[in-house]
């Protein structure tokens, strides 16, 4: 069974730095596309960044130049690396995967279980 396990996250004062990983785990043929959302309360949940197997990125405009999204594709993880944070950064951070497992014969959407990041003094 496919499952994504993230770590990382917590507190971290305005201008701060933090990163979080994700690991996909179990019987996996191909991942296609591996990112990162986050769900502020009273919000909807909104894209922050992702990497396409190729290497292509996406970013949202909120957090351009102050995160980088990048891949492990040997390990299966993809890490966030987040720069000179600020408080409307607090949110809780899904990992999200596009992959196709073993025994299936299309791809499936996957989600970690989240990880709460609070900018706060």
């Amino acid at each position: 069974q496919v499952q994504l396990v993230e770590s990382g996250g917590g507190l971290v004062q305005p201008g701060g730095s933090l990163s979080l990983s994700c690991a996909a785990s179990g019987s996996i043929i191909e991942i296609k596309i591996m990112g990162w959302y986050r769900q502020a309360p009273g919000k909807q949940r909104e894209l922050v960044a992702r990497i396409i197997s190729g290497g292509d990125t996406n970013y949202a405009d909120s957090v351009k130049g102050r995160f980088i999204v990048f891949r492990d594709n040997a390990k299966n993880t993809v890490m966030l690396q987040m720069y000179s944070l600020k408080p409307e950064d607090t949110a809780v951070y899904y990992c999200n995967a596009l992959l196709w497992p073993h025994g299936s014969d299309h791809y499936f959407e996957y989600w970690g279980q989240g990880t709460q990041v609070t900018v706060s003094s």
